[in-house]
This record gives C-alpha cells, structure tokens and sequence, in this order.
C-alpha cells in the first residue's frame, strides 16, 4: 500500500508520468539537482499504472492529458490497488480538471506549465505528511471517537458504525483536522496546512473538493443532519450529535 520513505538520508522515490518527454527530463534533472530525489518515467498511462501498482514509491506525479489512458482514467486505475499520494499536473486555468482530479482521488495539483519549484515543494509537503503519519504508527497513535465515526490514527483508518471508509490520505487529514476541533469553525488555511503541507492558493478548490468527497464517503449524521457544515466566508465545522 502506501509506501512509506521514513529514512532521513534515504531519497524520495517519486514516479513521474508525463507523454511530454522533454518536459519530464527537466523536472527529473531538476528534481535531482534539488537533491533527496530518485525518479521513475513513464510517458502513457498504461505503463504509468502498471509501475505504480507493481513497484513502491513515495509520491506519484501524474499527468491529466496521457496517451491510451488518460491521467483521470489511469488515476482511477491506481486508486483500486495502491493509495500512494497523487500530485497531478492540470492545464492552467482549467478548474474542471483540478476537481475532477481530486474527486477521483488525488491528493494535490500543480498547473501546467508549472513552476518546478513549486511542484518540490508540493511533492516535499506530502512526504512530510507521510513521515507524520508514520509517526503516529510507530507510536501506536490513538483513537477517537465522535457520534458514529472512529479514528485510529495509527492505520489512519475510519469506521463509521464499524464500517471501514475507505479515504485517501489528504481526506483522511482534512478529517482529522476537523474532528480535532469538532463544534468549531475550521478555516479552509488551517485545514489545507494540516492536509496538505501548504497555504490555501487563491481560487484553490483542494480543500472544497476534499471535503465534499468526505460528505459523499461518511454520509450524514444518524438524525439527518450534514456532519460537515459551510460556514461561509469562514471555513468548515465537523457537527457534533449533542
């Protein structure tokens, strides 16, 4: 499953999936030029998918528009067997894509043409998310539980009424963060740094997007209410039963 680099001299071992061969050249040359970094091509979907089922990586960069399978259909492809965090590449501007994406379940996005700084520091953020949860495995975390749902931190699963949810990383510590402060406004900056390694982006619908997968995934509360509420122009707050 989720491959786990917990070795602070060991390299992230990243999968790079793109058709543009060029382009992906250079993000690998400048991957290794920033140092801590090994890295995987692949250049269509049915190889990327095949690689990333078969060996382990740390993170999964992965293109929207790949030949034979495109990004959506190879990340759905992916989801069925492994849960390693997802990085995709989307066309600038293009909003679909991005929350397409992330419904599918990918854990983050960097626009194409992107900057190469910022997709390190995207791919460095979700390792470091990683390594937490590792963490908290190795410590033999915790669990929680509020109202019909259980939290163990360290599987980093979910139960509701003793059912197992099935989330992706980045759902599950957009979770995690609201249940923390359950009954109390969470704003969209605190979740994102918590889930995401990162600060909210202006028009960046990551944390939309997860949470209205965290919706449709746990349901709602046993009297019908929403357990994720809107507070406009604040953020989000995990509903308590009392």
């Amino acid at each position: 499953m989720m491959s786990l680099n917990t070795q602070p001299d060991s390299p992230i071992n990243v999968l790079l999936v793109d058709d543009d061969e060029e382009f992906a050249d250079l993000v690998a040359e400048f991957l290794i030029a920033e140092g801590g970094f090994r890295v995987t091509q692949r250049h269509d979907g049915v190889s990327g998918v095949e690689a990333a089922v078969t060996e382990s990586f740390d993170v999964i960069v992965l293109d929207v528009g790949l030949p034979e399978l495109n990004g959506f259909e190879s990340l759905k492809l992916i989801r069925k067997k492994v849960d390693t965090p997802v990085v995709m590449l989307t066309a600038r501007g293009d909003d679909i894509d991005r929350i397409l994406g992330l419904e599918i379940g990918a854990d983050d996005y960097v626009p194409k043409p992107c900057n190469l700084r910022e997709l390190v520091a995207r791919i460095r953020a979700i390792t470091r998310r990683i390594g937490r949860t590792q963490e908290n495995a190795d410590s033999g975390g915790h669990g929680t539980v509020i109202g019909d749902l259980k939290i163990e931190a360290g599987s980093q699963s979910v139960f509701r009424s003793d059912k197992l949810i099935a989330l992706t990383g980045a759902e599950y510590l957009v979770l995690e963060a609201l249940v923390q402060s359950a009954g109390q406004v969470v704003d969209k900056d605190s979740i994102a740094r918590h889930a995401l390694g990162r600060r909210i982006m202006p028009y960046d619908r990551s944390v939309d997007a997860h949470v209205s997968n965290l919706r449709k995934k746990l349901g709602p509360l046993s009297d019908g209410r929403q357990r994720i509420k809107t507070v406009r122009g604040r953020g989000y707050l995990y509903v308590t039963t009392a």
